[in-house]
This record gives structure tokens, C-alpha cells and sequence, in this order.
């Protein structure tokens, strides 16, 4: 005869596991309860059936159900007996399953705490559902004579704030332990060291304020305040979280021990929420101001993506070229049957020019990546013809006049990649600039002037440039005659997505401050009716030799 298998589900597991959790949190937090009924000052295990309950929606109603009752019977010895302790229960669940419908309706099963705006309906969902369901509980209680008569007030206040705190408090954490993606974020935010400190300092404020209470008179209840602040500025709504639920266990602990009868109990638990909410509020704003953050990293990335595009086009070009030229050369010698010197001649050209490529490649790559420059002394001259020349046809193309004034003949040191693509942005942009001028009218200037040390205070400069004319540098102006900045406009330039373009994402401009920040120079903007840009760029001395430095 065989015996009959018995199988269970990973559903019966958790439903069984979450009942054996309830009634633990029922069991420890079950302190100074009123007339021995299941009103206490801190009721944490309705958090833990609320976001049981977002997990499973309705299935999660039978397994509270018995929970509550379980608790009735074995925590407090059932004092209604056993159909009224069934049918309380069972509102209880109606009463708790509702708050956690509305909130699995607005939020979904998984997006609870992810901004400000949820955290204040969340914090409203939670208030208005428990107070109902505390006014039918408690209303319930004392029809059956459980409450005595003109104690109702009391005993309401007494559970809707042990419930609403037990919520607002405990919810929050329980909820990052119950998703596995939660909670290792959880465990990557808290497991640290300095989570210890912030611990420790809760111990010892704890200590001070509850340490000896016996009255009202916790007149230090501010103290709380650091350890939370930490947490939260710290370790944003996961540390908080962590924080907040070891204070109110302390608290409740701390209250016990001392058997300090005579607290405003009420008073206690609303400064404690109240002490919640405010972590919570900075450790959401901490963690916004994080993601904001890492995006704005990404977007510069992506940014810096497309400009490292730009000027590997443009420096691919003429290798690419010569390699094209030098292949056909290749072709045309070997269909004339050359293999000597000429041959091995073209073929070390080749070899010479795919170098040339390769170092394009590698270098502007370590500059977008870690910021490495190759320094070298480079006539102004030859860049800015060279920068210019790229632009003629689009010049033509646009009927825009520019002029290349007389640029000192003297050698700035520089990474010519880098510097080229600096430019190459500022001319884009006032050539995008005079568009808005009439065809004759559209004209950019483009000139240089030396900058001794000694003479570092010409005119009102940009945030870097004093630093950068501490030594002799090359001031290389691009003027156009578009609309210009404006005092405002001046202000923000140089911050991300800040752009006069329509179209643009203002991030080249950052990018660009920050290419000629590296090279101990500086690029800023002169305010005034036409467009003026100006770059300082280090002069090179005849006795620095070619190097390389890391930004």
C-alpha cells in the first residue's frame, strides 16, 4: 500500500511562511495593549500583509485572514471568543485588503516609493484606509462591550495611530526585503561601513532621550533627527528606511523596559512618524538627484560619442584617402609587372598611412575615456587655416563671409585633435547663428591675440580664465554677426542642455570648456549684441619638448 504524495506549491510555502512571519510581528510588538485587546502603540505587522497583499492581490486575503485570527488566539487568548474573534478578523482583512487594493491599483505590484509624488500618495492611500478601518474596528469592539463605555475615542486614537506609524514606518523596508531586486540594492546600499556609524549614533541618541524616560517629558526627541539625516543624505530612501525602523524598535524597546506608564503614547508615535517622513522626503530627494546625475554622466557620454564621430571623420579622411590612393597605385604597378623599390616604396606608404589611422583612433579614445592628452607645440596659424578650410563649402553653400584676421605666427601647446574639434564646434555654431541675418549681412571674424601673464586682467573673463592666463597664452576670437548673448543666456551657456539652438542638445559647448579646462587654458563668452566666443590656449616655449599628460 503506498502512501498518498503530498505536494505544495511555491504559493502554499509563501502563504504559510507569511502567516508563521505575521504572527511573530504580532507576538514582539504586542506592548502595553489596551484592555488586552490587539491595540498597541506600534503595529508593524499590517505593513507586512499590505505589501504580501501587492504581491498577490486577493489570493493573499484567505492566508491574512487566518493569520489574524491565529494571532487573536495565541498572542492575546482570544478575550471575544471564537465567532466574534472570526468575524473581527475577517473585517480586519476586508478593512486592510482594501487599503492594499488601492494601493496595488495606483502603484502596481512594484513601483511603490520611486518619487516625492508617490511617497505623498502612498503616505495618503495608507491614513485614510486605516482610519476607516480602525472606526469599524474599533466601533465593532465596543458594540460587543469589549471597549468600556466613553472609551471610544481612546481606543481609536490608540489603534489608528499604532497602525498608520506600524505602516508608515515599517512598510517602506519590508517591502525592499520582499523583491529580490530590492533587496540586493538594499544590501548594496546599507553594507557598509558607515552604515555602522549612523547605527551607532542612533544607539547612543536613543540612549540619551529614552535612556531614563518615565513621563512625557522626552524634550530631546530632536536629537533622532541626526542619525536619520545621515542616512538619508548618505544612503538615500534604502538607508532611511533601514534608520527609521531601528529607531521605532528602539523606541518601543527602550519604552517597555523602563515601564515608563505615564508617555502620551499618541504624542510619541506621531513624533515618530513624523521623523519618518521627513527621512523618507530627503532620501527620495537624495536618490532623484542621484539618478538625475547618472544620467546627465550618459548624455555626456553619449554626447562626447557623437563628437569623437565627428572628428574621426574628419582626421579618418585623409588617411583613408591616401590609403585608397596608394592601393590603386599598388594595382596599377602590379599590373605592369613591378616588384622592385617602387613597389616596396607604396607598400610602406600604405603602411605609414594605416599608422597614422590607428593613432587618430587611439587617441581620441583615451581622451573620451580617461581624458589622456598628447601635447604638442603647433603653429595657430596652420590650425586655424586648417579648421577653416573645412568649412568652405558649406560657407558657399550658406552665403556666409568669413574672414581670418592676422593671427600672431607663434606655436600654442596643444593636442591638435582636441583643440580642432573645439573649434571646429565654435565655428558650427556661428555659422547656425548668422542664418538669422539677411544673405550679405552674415559675416564671422575669426582672429588672435597674444596674452602675457602680466597682462592676465583684460576685459571680464569666464569662470578658469584667470587661471589660465597665469602663464602667456593665444587668444583665438570667433565673432559673428548674429543676435549675441545675452546677460542671462551668458550665465547658463556653459551648463548641460542649455542651448540658443532649437535643435540643439547644449552639450558642446560643455564639452568644448571642459577640452580646453585640460589644457590649462579656457573658452568663455562676452556678452553683447553680436556673437563673440573666445579660447585661451598655452603658448608652447621652445624648451618644452612633445608630451603626453593625463587630464
Amino acid at each position: 500500500m503506498s502512501l498518498p504524495r503530498l505536494r505544495f506549491s511555491v504559493t502554499d510555502v509563501q502563504f504559510a511562511a507569511f502567516i508563521a512571519l505575521y504572527l511573530l510581528f504580532d507576538w514582539v510588538t504586542y506592548i502595553d495593549p489596551l484592555y488586552g485587546l490587539n491595540i498597541t502603540p506600534w503595529n508593524p505587522d499590517p505593513s507586512l500583509g499590505l505589501v504580501f497583499w501587492l504581491r498577490h492581490g486577493w489570493r493573499a486575503a484567505l492566508p491574512w485572514w487566518i493569520a489574524l485570527a491565529l494571532g487573536e488566539i495565541l498572542v492575546r487568548g482570544m478575550p471575544a471568543g471564537l465567532p466574534l474573534t472570526l468575524l473581527f478578523s475577517l473585517w480586519l482583512t476586508v478593512g486592510y485588503g482594501l487599503v492594499g487594493e488601492a494601493l496595488r491599483r495606483t502603484f502596481g505590484s512594484d513601483g511603490l516609493f520611486d518619487s516625492r509624488l508617490r511617497l505623498f500618495q502612498w503616505v495618503a492611500i495608507v491614513t485614510v484606509g486605516v482610519l476607516f478601518n480602525d472606526l469599524v474596528y474599533i466601533s465593532l469592539l465596543s458594540s460587543v462591550g469589549l471597549v468600556p463605555a466613553g472609551s471610544w475615542s481612546t481606543a481609536v486614537l490608540r489603534f489608528g495611530i499604532g497602525d498608520m506609524v506600524g505602516v508608515v514606518v515599517s512598510m517602506p523596508l519590508i517591502w525592499m526585503l520582499a523583491n529580490a531586486q530590492t533587496r540586493q540594492r538594499l544590501r548594496d546600499t546599507v553594507w557598509r561601513a558607515e552604515t555602522l556609524g549612523y547605527l551607532a549614533l542612533a544607539i547612543g541618541v536613543l540612549y540619551l532621550v529614552f535612556g531614563s524616560i518615565a513621563t512625557s517629558e522626552f524634550k530631546d526627541f530632536y536629537f533622532l533627527f541626526l542619525p536619520v539625516v545621515w542616512a538619508a543624505s548618505r544612503q538615500g530612501l534604502y538607508g532611511t528606511a533601514l534608520m527609521v525602523f531601528v529607531l521605532q524598535g528602539g523606541i518601543g524597546a527602550l519604552v517597555k523596559l523602563n515601564h515608563a506608564g505615564d508617555i502620551a503614547v499618541h504624542e510619541l508615535q506621531m513624533l515618530d512618524a513624523m521623523l519618518a517622513l521627513v527621512g523618507f522626503s530627503i532620501g527620495i530627494v537624495v536618490d532623484e538627484l542621484r539618478q538625475v546625475s547618472s544620467d546627465l554622466k550618459q548624455s555626456l557620454r553619449l554626447a562626447a560619442a557623437g563628437e569623437m564621430a565627428a572628428a574621426l571623420a574628419h582626421e579618418l579622411n585623409q588617411p583613408l584617402t591616401a590609403l585608397g590612393t596608394y592601393g590603386k597605385a599598388c594595382e596599377f604597378l602590379l599590373e605592369r609587372g613591378e616588384s622592385g623599390a617602387m613597389l616596396k616604396n607604396v607598400v610602406q606608404r600604405m603602411i605609414a598611412e594605416s599608422g597614422r589611422a590607428a593613432e587618430v583612433v587611439r587617441r581620441l579614445r583615451d581622451f573620451f575615456r580617461t581624458g589622456a592628452m598628447k601635447l604638442e607645440a603647433i603653429d595657430a596659424r596652420h590650425l586655424v587655416a586648417g579648421v577653416s578650410q573645412q568649412f568652405m563649402a558649406q560657407l558657399r553653400e550658406r552665403e556666409v563671409q568669413l574672414n581670418i584676421e592676422a593671427v600672431p605666427a607663434m606655436s600654442v601647446l596643444v593636442d591638435r585633435l582636441q583643440v580642432e574639434l573645439v573649434l571646429r564646434n565654435l565655428l558650427a555654431n556661428a555659422v547656425e547663428a548668422v542664418q538669422e541675418q539677411p544673405p550679405g549681412a552674415r559675416r564671422i571674424t575669426v582672429s588672435g591675440t597674444r596674452v602675457d601673464a602680466v597682462a592676465g586682467k583684460v576685459g571680464r573673463g569666464a569662470r578658469g580664465r584667470q587661471a589660465a592666463e597665469r602663464r602667456d597664452c593665444l587668444h583665438l576670437a570667433i565673432e559673428d554677426s548674429g543676435k549675441g548673448v545675452s546677460q542671462a543666456l551668458a550665465a547658463r551657456l556653459f551648463e548641460p542642455f542649455v542651448s540658443s539652438k532649437a535643435s540643439g542638445l547644449g552639450l558642446g559647448l560643455v564639452l568644448s570648456r571642459a577640452i580646453m579646462e585640460a589644457h590649462g587654458g579656457a573658452l568663455w563668452a562676452e556678452v553683447g549684441d553680436k556673437g563673440i566666443f573666445k579660447m585661451a590656449l598655452p603658448l608652447a616655449r621652445a624648451e618644452e619638448p612633445e608630451h603626453h599628460v593625463a587630464a
